[in-house]
């Protein structure tokens, strides 16, 4: 029997309901249970995939190709379960659903309105291939009162009404700000939002504040009388050091505990938390420390980066050190000597972008990094640089550029226009819409033999999560050769250039595709693992 527990928010946004969710599968599975997290999006926006990354952070790619929201990312990080394409949808798709189904004349001349079609849709969308788990925990994204999530509100009421409270349950999230001038934690924002929540049929079976620091027994006892909930229920979600920590906490409150009584599930055992353990304390006590600089163009909203700044702190994790990140914007390098701000640092790593603006500094922060022997790490668009520069500087191809800039050339780096994805070719043009249509998801990759690559993964063939449309031209292959640089990793048909190296460089590794995606506390990836223990052996020898 599958269950369904829906998280909603309150006050304010960016209160940390994806990593809640999170925290609270990871709960669950410790205590054997298979779970399946999902992310209801109210914005327009088809998919986050156009979405300028400052305004609202990386998008989050699946195995299956599906461009979504960072939350995903969070999921997928705690419970080690791939996210789907079926996992988070959008008003967008909702209403283009609706649309689609409205023009193929499937509601009989019905008028298609909000109730019943839409949230129809959505409710259809809740309990879609949910067979083979045990509970579906669902985050409603936005913030409850806001006109856009009105529709999600209303199909999670009925979806509960219809699941009947054995297999339903709400839980939402609020804010419980300290007055530093009145000395004290207050509970009136929290009051108001849960009767927000009411207004719309929705009585919160648990909250979860945050806050600062722990909630005081009084402040508790308050909120439960007015919001119509037990004390017991009201879970403190109080400031961490490590997201890592936020299971513990609310182990120690007996959260998961709650929720299995919510449902009539015995807990008689206490679920092994240790691997959760090990990494907090990891993370707490370091052996040792080293410096990345993260050369980026998104670097004023850390969120734009998240999946590459927890898979920095798992390679961290994995060889017993903190990773200090140091984000750096990459246009800063465009000026002359700025690029000597590199200096004191253990790596670089150049990640991926979309666009011409500061590409020349992160060319500049390459260079830096093959001339002083700094290791170095480009994703995606940072290989791309690592290329671009490897031919301006060695092979002799000073207009070496990519045609996203515009016209060059030399294209050593052009619009991907036709790729294989098992059985199907895939075609795209300049005049393709942008939105969903890059080479998106997982593709597998043949690593060649003797080079560092093979010798980190441990395998002649790997998949990775790709999101891009500009690639490295394959017709470069000999003249980047001769100049040092090898392809070490290729598609299956030799076609597109997925990773490239230097061998007489410590550590300088460029792929294509988004190995951070991959990447979870309990299981780094191996690319990032070697990437900091290269930045450590630097680090002891300067």
């Amino acid at each position: 029997m599958t269950r369904f527990v829906f998280i909603t928010g309150g006050v304010v946004s960016s209160l940390g309901k994806g990593i809640s969710s999170a925290s609270l599968g990871a709960l669950l599975q410790a205590r054997g249970f298979k779970v399946r997290l999902r992310k209801l999006d109210p914005y327009l926006n088809v998919d986050p995939g156009t979405m300028n990354p400052i305004q609202h952070g990386e998008v989050y790619v699946t195995e299956d190709g599906a461009e979504t929201d960072l939350d995903l990312g969070h999921y997928e990080r705690f419970t080690g379960v791939p996210a789907r394409q079926g996992d988070n949808v959008t008003t967008g798709r909702i209403y283009s659903t609706v649309l689609s189904r409205e023009r193929h004349g499937d509601y009989l001349g019905a008028t298609v309105q909000v109730i019943p079609h839409v949230t129809d849709a959505i409710k259809e969308f809740i309990g879609s291939n949910t067979e083979d788990s045990d509970f579906i925990l669902c985050e409603i994204g936005g913030t409850v009162g806001d006109i856009e999530s009105l529709p999600f509100l209303e199909a999670i009421r009925q979806k509960a009404n219809e699941l009947g409270r054995e297999r339903s349950m709400f839980i939402h999230l609020t804010l419980l700000p300290h007055l530093s001038a009145a000395g004290e934690v207050k509970t009136k924002p929290t009051q108001h939002s849960v009767k927000e929540l009411q207004s719309v049929g929705i009585q919160a079976d648990i909250l979860l504040c945050r806050s600062d620091r722990t909630i005081p027994a009084d402040a508790r006892r308050k909120i439960a009388l007015f919001c119509n909930v037990a004390p017991e229920r009201v879970i403190s979600a109080p400031d961490v050091g490590t997201i890592y920590e936020v299971p513990l906490v609310y182990h120690e409150q007996d959260f998961d505990v709650e929720v299995c009584k919510h449902f009539g599930i015995e807990t008689v055992s206490e679920p092994d938390l240790s691997r959760w353990t090990q990494i907090v304390d990891s993370i707490k006590q370091p052996e040792g420390k080293v410096t990345i600089a993260v050369v980026g163009k998104y670097t004023e909203l850390p969120d734009a980066y998240k999946s590459l700044a927890e898979a920095l702190g798992h390679g961290g994790i994995a060889n017993s050190v903190g990773v200090e990140m140091r984000w750096i914007d990459s246009e800063i390098f465009e000026q002359d000597g700025a690029v000597q701000r590199l200096e004191d640092v253990d790596g670089i790593l150049v990640p991926g972008g979309f666009g011409e603006r500061g590409s020349e500094g992160k060319v500049a922060a390459v260079q830096f990094a093959r001339e002083h022997q700094v290791p170095y790490f480009g994703i995606c668009f940072g290989m791309q640089m690592a290329v671009i520069e490897v031919c301006r500087n060695l092979a002799g191809v000073p207009n070496a550029g990519s045609t996203e800039f515009g016209e060059t050339s030399d294209a050593v780096v052009g619009l991907l226009t036709e790729w294989r994805k098992g059985d199907v070719v895939e075609q795209r043009d300049a005049d393709t819409d942008l939105g969903g249509t890059m080479r998106l998801g997982a593709y597998p990759c043949r690593l060649k033999e003797g080079t560092l690559v093979h010798q980190i993964y441990g395998s002649e063939m790997i998949e990775e999560r790709h999101r891009h449309r500009y690639e490295v031209n394959i017709n470069y292959a000999d003249t980047l050769e001769s100049a040092g640089l090898v392809m070490s990793g290729v598609s299956p048909d030799g076609e597109l250039p997925e990773i490239i190296e230097l061998p007489e460089h410590p550590w300088f590794i460029g792929v294509q595709f988004h190995p951070e995606l991959k990447s979870k506390p309990f299981d780094p990836h191996p690319l990032f693992t070697s990437f900091i223990k290269a930045a450590v052996d630097r680090s002891r020898l300067v």
